[in-house]
């Protein structure tokens, strides 16, 4: 006790100079959690005004940024200390968890390590490496709980002063909750923190504990009436007097898209804890987890995050929209944007800048993404570099000069409406001309055209030579007629022609390029061939719909005339 209230007089001190100069919150506290909210992290906390206007995404260049950016991550926590900077913490990538901090500085426009100090596990100054934590901002200090180190749920809090860049970990006392990851949480005022959910490695949560940062107590909140079932993975934002959680992984079924309110959490309210479910009108987003939400105004931006792919795939689906909850209206609306999204992705973050918000890293499944992106209002400079959408996450570049820009759309003006190669490239996705930032993945990288390569090509090649495998795949497909080719080949298919008609463009930076009659499709004999394999997958997925309401339609008239027949 006696070191606890030691180390909270300390902290007592900081927080009053830590409140000098701040910045007085749009909502009340609204920008703390976000997506920091849930376990994976991307916190808001900066003064912003998200306009429901048409918004720009626009990929982060070298000159965006001094110094080193943070490395590919997903499962992290990205929070906004005041309106100074930026803070990203743990992660995991490549099979391991991370405990390191990279720190944008605002104002500077640096990314940096700051030199930290505090006494850790293993003589490390914080907290061990972990994914899927909770972080929350008050005032100058951000607070960690849980997450996952290899296969542990932690149960460990700490404080990190941003100030002075010292680890302390608060050893909290009552109803303390149990190890976790894959929680929400978000602050209240400046003083608490209110946490809800998670998985302890047996079973989905749905307990509520508040954390007083100033006694350092836990309080289990003892909820009534109905409550919302047990989940992970979800997001957690509190609005006034509100906690908002949506979303997540449960046990009433895979993923989940319902809305829910607690009410009785704040101290100057009198009611007495409990959960509302709220059903909105509007375009209400898809049932999903590991998605970000950020607190924009009278706005809640909700980007990313993945849910299942239904009866047709088993495969999760990852999603790359903005939806956003109007607070005003209270509805659900698509946020309008000028240009095509950056890569579907979850376990990210979003965090506010002012009137820009940047999204970093992140997991589709396959790849762990390490790239930043801008979402500016369409009148910001940002937005008028027009970047082109990357292909995956790699950070190989492909530049071509401003002057091949001009002399690239001159002549895309010139080419015909009609041209069936300019319309397969416009399908494709193939940009007309390339900018300093676009990147893609290098074929070595995407590791599904390497499993393709390896199990359709492998074992009839006499080498170990991966790039002689996709190359014998790549000539594989050109040889097969489109009715062999299989539906999980044609993801990996058109991405590979993507890359190969990029890099070739970049080589020649001219859209007259694409009429060349010298010039090779790659795995296909003719433009036709690609509408024919479209044409052929979509007639799969409606015959695959057809048979599925033929067997429900079957299975209703047998029931009909089972109780009829039995009276």
């Amino acid at each position: 006790v006696a070191h606890r209230q030691k180390g909270n007089e300390g902290f007592k001190k900081k927080r009053k100079k830590g409140n000098e100069g701040v910045y007085t919150p749009l909502l009340p506290r609204s920008g703390d959690a976000t997506a920091a909210d849930r376990a994976t992290g991307g916190g808001g906390g900066m003064m912003q005004q998200l306009q429901p206007t048409r918004m720009h995404w626009a990929r982060a260049v070298p000159s965006d940024f001094g110094g080193q950016a943070p490395a590919p991550r997903s499962g992290h926590t990205a929070v906004a200390i005041g309106g100074s900077k930026v803070v990203v913490f743990g992660g995991f990538a490549d099979k391991r968890f991370l405990a390191d901090i990279a720190v944008y500085d605002v104002e500077n426009r640096l990314w940096y390590t700051p030199e930290c100090s505090g006494s850790g596990p293993d003589g490390q100054p914080g907290p061990s490496p972990r994914a899927f934590h909770v972080a929350v901002v008050i005032d100058c200090n951000m607070f960690i709980f849980g997450g996952r180190s290899g296969g542990k749920r932690l149960g460990d809090f700490w404080m990190l002063d941003t100030d002075i860049w010292q680890w302390s970990e608060m050893t909290g006392f009552g109803d303390l909750p149990s190890p976790r990851e894959f929680a929400a949480a978000s602050a209240i005022g400046n003083r608490k923190i209110v946490m809800y959910g998670g998985w302890d490695g047996k079973k989905w949560l749905s307990d509520v504990y508040v954390m007083d940062t100033m006694s350092l107590e836990w309080t289990e909140l003892a909820v009534t009436g109905s409550a919302p079932p047990p989940r992970c993975g979800h997001s957690a934002t509190m609005i006034e007097k509100r906690l908002l959680i949506f979303g997540g992984r449960g046990g009433t079924g895979p993923i989940m898209g319902d809305l829910w309110a607690l009410k009785g959490i704040t101290e100057e309210d009198n009611e007495t804890p409990g959960w509302t479910q709220l059903k909105l009108p509007g375009q209400s987003p898809s049932a999903r987890c590991g998605h970000s939400v950020t607190s924009g105004g009278p706005y809640l931006l909700l980007f990313g995050g993945h849910g299942t792919g239904g009866w047709l795939s088993r495969y999760d689906v990852y999603y790359n929209e903005c939806v956003i909850l109007d607070r005003v209206s209270v509805q659900w609306k698509r946020l309008p944007t000028s240009n095509e999204p950056p890569p579907p992705r979850a376990y990210h973050s979003m965090t506010c800048i002012g009137p820009r918000f940047l999204l970093f890293g992140g997991f589709d499944g396959k790849n762990t993404f390490g790239d930043l992106w801008w979402l500016v209002p369409e009148d910001d400079p940002i937005a008028k570099r027009d970047l082109v959408p990357s292909v995956g996450s790699d950070s190989n570049h492909s530049t071509v000069t401003g002057d091949a820009q001009q002399s690239a759309l001159k002549e895309s003006e010139s080419q015909s409406d009609e041209s069936p190669m300019l319309e397969l490239a416009k399908r494709l996705g193939i940009p007309l001309y390339v900018e300093p930032s676009a990147s893609f993945v290098d074929e070595i990288n995407d590791k599904e055209l390497m499993e393709l390569s390896s199990r359709l090509i492998g074992e009839s090649l006499p080498t170990t030579d991966q790039l002689a495998c996709i190359q014998a795949l790549r000539d594989h497909w050109r040889s097969s007629p489109s009715s062999s080719i299989q539906l999980q080949e044609l993801g990996p298919l058109l991405r590979d022609y993507q890359r190969l008609i990029i890099r070739r463009f970049v080589e020649s930076p001219s859209p007259a390029f694409l009429e060349r009659e010298d010039r090779r499709l790659f795995h296909l004999k003719n433009a036709s061939q690609v509408y024919e394999l479209h044409g052929r997958h979509l007639l799969l997925i409606v015959r695959s719909m057809l048979i599925y309401q033929f067997l429900l339609l079957t299975s209703a008239l047998y029931f009909l005339y089972t109780s009829v027949a039995h009276g």
